[in-house]
C-alpha cells in the first residue's frame, strides 16, 4: 500500500529547469559551491552543458537525465530553418557531444536515446521541421516530468522500509540535488519525515567532492531533517556501535543481475552491512537500470582528474609526483542488497530473475 501522503519539502530551490519557450535555456543549481554559495547558472549552449555535466554543476543519474534532454534542445531549437533531414543530422552531431560527458551514469544515454527515438519516429511518419521541434519540446518535459512522479512514488514505496525513531546512513547525495523532483534514496527520509515519522540521518562526506558534506547535509538541514555528517572511514565504527538502523543509497547504473553501481565507497558499506546484519536499500528508477549489461563488471567506470584527490579545496595535500587512482564509482554486487526500490515497486533480494521480471513488466525489455 503506497502512502497517502505526499513528502512535502521545504525547500526553495529547482535544481533544474528549462525557461522560456523556444528559444529558451537551462537554469540549474550551480553545486559546485554548495554550501558557501547558492547560485543559480544559465546554460545557453550544447559545449555549456557538456561543462555543466562533466565538472558536476550538475550531477545524479535522474538530473544528469535531464540536462540531456534540456541539451538537446539546445543544440537544435536554432534549427527552424533546416530541412527535416538535416535537422536530424544536428540532432545526432548533439547527441554524441553530450554523450561524451560522462561514461557512466546509464541516464544520459537513456534520455539521448529517447529523444533520438522520438525525432526518427516522427521525421519517419513525415512531421516536417516545426513539428519535429516542437515533437522534441514535448520529449523532454516529458522526460522532466515524469522524473519528479517518480521521485514521488519511490519515496512512497521506500518510506515503508521506515520505521518510526530510525537512523539511516547515506552516502553521496541522491536527494533533490540530484534528481528533478524529491530524489531517489533521499526520497523515502523525505516521505517518511513527511508521514510523521521520527527519522534521523547519517551522511557520509564521500570523498573525495564531498557530496554528502556539502549537499546532502545541506539539503537535509533545509528540509528540517537531522543529520549528523561523518567521515567515510567512521562508517564501520557506527554500525558496529548499532548507532545505524538502515542503508539507504542510490545508483548511476544498475546492471541485469541487479549488481549496482554507485558513487565510490558503497561497495564497502554493503560489506559493512551485512557483517553487521544492517539491511543495505538502493533506490533507482528504471531509467537507471542497463539491461544491455547482464552483470556489474561490465559497467565502464569513470575515472577522474588526479586533482580532485590530492588537492582539497583547491589547496595540494599530496606530494607532488604521487601517482592517484581516481574511480568515480565503484560496484556493489546484487548479493549484498537487500532491495532495490524502484516506481514499480521494491525488488527484495534482487537477482538476474526478478530485475528481468520488473523490466518485462515495465516494457524495458521483451
Amino acid at each position: 500500500m503506497l502512502a497517502s501522503k505526499t513528502a512535502s519539502l521545504i525547500l526553495n530551490f529547482k535544481t533544474i529547469q528549462w525557461v522560456g519557450e523556444s528559444p529558451g535555456f537551462v537554469r540549474m543549481v550551480e553545486q559546485t559551491l554548495l554550501p558557501q554559495e547558492f547560485i543559480e547558472v544559465d546554460i545557453r549552449t550544447v559545449e555549456e552543458m557538456v561543462d555543466a555535466i562533466y565538472r558536476l554543476a550538475v550531477r545524479g543519474a535522474p538530473a544528469i537525465g535531464v540536462a540531456a534532454a534540456y541539451g538537446v534542445l539546445l543544440g537544435v531549437q536554432d534549427c527552424q530553418r533546416l530541412s527535416s533531414d538535416s535537422l536530424i543530422s544536428t540532432l545526432d552531431e548533439v547527441c554524441s557531444k553530450l554523450a561524451a560527458a560522462r561514461p557512466t551514469a546509464v541516464n544520459l544515454f537513456w534520455a539521448l536515446d529517447r529523444m533520438q527515438n522520438r525525432a526518427q519516429r516522427d521525421f519517419e511518419a513525415g512531421l516536417e521541421t516545426e513539428a519535429l521541434l516542437e515533437a522534441l519540446q514535448q520529449e523532454a518535459r516529458s522526460i522532466f516530468d515524469s522524473d519528479v512522479d517518480t521521485c514521488r512514488r519511490m519515496g512512497e514505496y521506500g518510506a515503508e522500509l521506515i520505521k518510526n525513531g530510525q537512523t539511516i546512513l547515506t552516502h553521496c547525495n541522491a536527494g533533490a540535488l540530484a534528481t528533478a523532483g524529491c530524489g531517489t534514496a533521499l526520497a523515502p527520509i523525505y516521505q517518511a519525515h513527511a508521514d510523521g515519522k521520527r527519522v534521523a540521518v547519517w551522511a557520509d562526506e564521500t570523498r573525495p567532492l564531498l557530496q554528502g558534506a556539502r549537499l546532502t547535509s545541506w539539503e537535509l538541514l533545509q528540509a528540517g531533517i537531522e543529520v549528523t555528517l561523518i567521515t567515510d572511514n567512521t562508517a564501520g565504527s557506527a554500525l558496529r556501535a548499532g548507532r545505524i538502523d538502515c542503508i539507504f543509497v542510490g545508483s548511476d547504473r544498475i546492471a541485469r543481475n541487479g549488481d549496482v553501481c554507485n558513487k565510490i565507497g558503497t561497495y564497502p558499506l554493503a560489506v559493512l552491512a551485512r557483517e553487521h546484519k544492517v539491511p543495505f536499500y538502493v533506490v533507482a528508477p528504471l531509467s537507471t537500470f542497463d539491461p544491455n549489461i547482464l552483470e556489474g563488471a561490465d559497467i565502464p567506470i569513470e575515472e577522474r582528474n588526479e586533482s580532485e584527490v590530492a588537492e582539497i579545496g583547491g589547496q595540494r595535500v599530496a606530494p607532488e609526483g604521487v601517482s592517484v587512482y581516481n574511480p568515480a564509482f565503484d560496484v556493489t554486487p546484487a548479493h549484498l542488497v537487500a532491495a532495490i526500490v524502484t516506481e514499480h515497486g521494491v525488488i527484495e533480494n534482487p537477482n538476474l530473475s526478478k530485475v528481468e521480471a520488473v523490466l518485462r513488466s515495465a516494457g524495458r525489455i521483451e
